[in-house]
């Protein structure tokens, strides 16, 4: 018998899109030799510097975040330099996989996923070692939820010559991190996650200080090449061929964006983590991260409950996307997003979804308390 089903993407990426910038991928498609385009990318690069907190130029890649990882990497540093990474995570570690895949002598800070990594540790681990020239940290471990503190490395690396190259890929937006006023000299976004736009755009700025780095810099690069996209933006336009209709549609969702204003678009992102958070708290179940962030909550699976059955039922049953954990942790816990245009009953839809298939499976917990744990958070967002 057919029946009405939606479904649901909570998910931290891809995350929703609003129907206004799904609209901007049906226009005719434009040149991107053109002034029309000149103008599009120049007002989305002034959107991309009001979300990263920077005076900087902001330079979009059609890549994923991955790829403004690697660009990070190439345009600031030579083989056998020596970096340190903090490492929290499936993204933390690909720092380091990009790292020693250039020959880059890459010292890590191995941490249990999850765990908090305070600025006074990193003081004691940059004193065992003089020679590093960049220290590479995560806003958000999009792997774990876990945040980290960004603006006190920034503060302990200020007046060192040591760069401080952060992904904010699932962070940036969802909650508070300037990049200037934070001492940050690389940072990078992507387009999937509070940008409210499909996967495809990579974002990637430099302080003036990482600029006198990428003028030393002696690894590879072609594509990724800063100092080329520096001279195409003096031009207002890209050294490639770029994604046009997606940076169309990132006009459109920093326009949303700039609307909401960016203090009240944090905030937004706070109530709903913590909504999510209260009602995974009445089904007396563990959080992964000591400190989560905005953009999303992992869980642990509860004892006995096989998670990648879970996943499938809350996928395939209820229509409702949330992310599995990642290896080497697959089936052991699950992320619910609160990022990017969600709305406070996304997080019921999400909540409830999970006390279906948790009851399903024969977990044992009072239905609706969830809910309504959820829901008194969630009154704060009228």
């Amino acid at each position: 018998m057919m029946t009405i089903k939606k479904k649901y993407l909570v998910s931290p990426g891809p995350t929703p899109v609003p129907e206004s910038v799904l609209a901007e991928a049906a226009r005719p498609l434009i040149h991107h030799r053109t002034p029309e385009f000149s103008d599009a990318l120049m007002e989305v690069m002034r959107g991309l510097q009001y979300v990263f907190g920077t005076k900087n130029n902001v330079f979009l890649l059609t890549s994923s975040g991955t790829g403004a990882m690697e660009a990070a990497v190439v345009n600031t540093l030579c083989a056998r330099d020596e970096v340190l990474v903090i490492n929290g995570g499936k993204f933390g570690n690909r720092w380091t996989e990009i790292c020693r895949e250039y020959h880059i002598t890459t010292h890590e800070v191995t941490l249990q996923w999850g765990q908090d990594y305070p600025k006074e540790k990193l003081r004691q681990e940059l004193s065992l070692n003089s020679n590093i020239k960049a220290v590479f940290s995560t806003l958000s471990e999009t792997s774990t939820g876990a945040v980290y503190d960004i603006k006190g490395y920034g503060e302990l690396l200020k007046q060192k010559e040591i760069l401080h190259i952060v992904d904010g890929i699932s962070g940036l937006g969802a909650m508070p991190c300037q990049m200037d006023d934070w001492n940050i000299d690389v940072l990078i976004g992507g387009s999937q996650k509070v940008f409210m736009v499909p996967p495809g755009l990579s974002y990637i700025a430099f302080s003036p200080k990482a600029w006198t780095f990428t003028q030393k810099s002696s690894l590879p690069k072609y594509y990724f090449n800063a100092q080329k996209a520096q001279q195409s933006l003096g031009k207002k336009t890209t050294p490639y061929s770029p994604a046009i209709s997606l940076i169309l549609q990132q006009r459109k969702a920093l326009e949303v964006i700039r609307e909401i204003g960016l203090e009240k678009l944090i905030k937004h992102h706070s109530v709903l983590g913590r909504a999510c958070r209260a009602g995974v708290k009445e089904l007396s179940l563990k959080l992964i991260a000591e400190n989560p962030g905005n953009a999303l909550t992992a869980v642990q699976v509860p004892s006995g409950i096989n998670g990648l059955k879970l996943l499938d039922i809350m996928h395939h049953k209820h229509n409702v996307y949330i992310a599995g954990s990642q290896a080497p942790h697959k089936g052991e816990f699950f992320r619910i997003s609160h990022l990017g245009y969600m709305s406070r009953f996304d997080m019921i839809i999400a909540l409830s979804a999970l006390e279906m298939s948790l009851s399903e499976m024969g977990y044992e917990f009072e239905l609706g308390e969830p809910i309504k744990a959820a829901e008194k958070i969630l009154k704060e967002d009228l």
